[in-house]
């Protein structure tokens, strides 16, 4: 088989991921989004049960339990009227990869800022001392 333009898969596949976290860091923004998966991490619970426990209308808990299902973190299942609400079956690897590579950079660049800083510390001193 040949692919007559790799380099257009490979785009692809980073938008793919790009997006995917881009809806996983979406749905995480929120604090009752991020509530909701804390309690499903405990146990399954109905979207009602989600709502009381949150002090929510319906609605609104759909909404959010829309979001999170839409970023794979949530997973439903109706059962005659009653829709349940489970973790989904990906975690968050990916976007803790991702916070991770930020972490070392970030790091990185910290580490040569604090060595530029005692560079012009350590000349600052030698001016000093040559001043005299």
């Amino acid at each position: 088989m040949h692919v007559a333009n790799p380099g257009y898969i490979l785009n692809q596949m980073v938008q793919y991921a790009g997006a995917a976290l881009d809806a996983s860091f979406a749905a995480l923004s929120d604090a009752t989004r991020r509530g909701v998966l804390e309690q499903l991490g405990r146990a399954d619970a109905s979207i009602t049960d989600l709502a009381e426990k949150f002090h929510m209308t319906l609605t609104g808990m759909k909404k959010h339990v829309g979001v999170l299902e839409q970023a794979g973190l949530v997973r439903t299942q109706k059962v005659g009227r009653v829709r349940t609400c489970k973790l989904g079956r990906r975690g968050l690897a990916n976007e803790a990869a991702w916070i991770e590579r930020q972490r070392q950079l970030w790091a990185a660049r910290f580490n040569e800022l604090d060595k530029l800083v005692e560079e012009l510390k350590q000349k600052e001193k030698a001016d000093v001392r040559n001043k005299r």
